[in-house]
């Protein structure tokens, strides 16, 4: 399994600072690729998978049950940000209201976003709260690409359907990448690296 891509070195990775308050963001210097979807869509695997790690970043058995912004800093160079997931019934107004606060404000004025990783369960598809985050990225010119996790859920004609129902959402900006991805199998980590790297513009990370 490869441990580096571009000229960052996956070994060099941990959690450098967790944001609990919107106002320990951090939105300058280092560039960010940020991580958005619904709880328990498997942010936190996918972060483990990218980094080759199994625990770097904890998988909770509680959806919602924490409202942080994650921070892993990687070879001094970039942060990996795992944002709370959203769309859990069970939480309370003033939780509700936490989230949006902690999630609008991450994103407004952010000069050290350079690209959104929007995962969607597969089996799922596009939900409402989804759609509101394409909106809204849309809204404000935000690069992401779509990750269609749990793959490994599906078999190839079912997966093949997903996708194409997956594309044929109103709501992407033309030219979107949906990139089919599962961490029990690493199936679509290259393709992301190559992605995180475009649009981060590698010769800018040579430092």
């Amino acid at each position: 399994m490869a441990m580096s891509y571009g000229n960052i070195n996956l070994h060099n990775a941990d959690l450098n600072t967790t944001a609990g308050r919107p106002d320990q963001h951090l939105k300058h210097g280092k560039p960010q690729i940020a991580f958005s979807g619904r709880s328990n869509v498997g942010k936190s695997s996918l972060v483990n998978c990218l980094l080759g790690r199994k625990k770097l970043a904890r998988v909770s058995g509680e959806p919602g049950k924490t409202i942080t912004v994650n921070y892993y800093l990687v070879d001094q160079k970039i942060y990996l940000v795992d944002l709370p997931g959203y769309g859990f019934a069970k939480r309370s107004q003033a939780d509700k209201k936490r989230w949006s606060e902690m999630t609008q404000t991450y994103f407004e004025d952010n000069e050290a976003l350079k690209h959104v990783l929007q995962l969607v369960d597969v089996k799922v598809g596009f939900t409402d709260e989804d759609r509101l985050m394409l909106d809204y990225m849309n809204q404000y010119g935000i690069g992401y690409t779509v990750v269609a996790t749990k793959c490994d859920k599906l078999n190839k004609t079912q997966l093949n359907d997903a996708a194409t129902s997956l594309l044929a959402e109103r709501l992407l900006k033309p030219g979107t990448g949906i990139v089919l991805f599962s961490s029990t199998k690493g199936q679509g980590k290259d393709e992301l690296w190559k992605s995180i790297l475009m649009a981060l513009n590698t010769s800018q990370l040579s430092e």
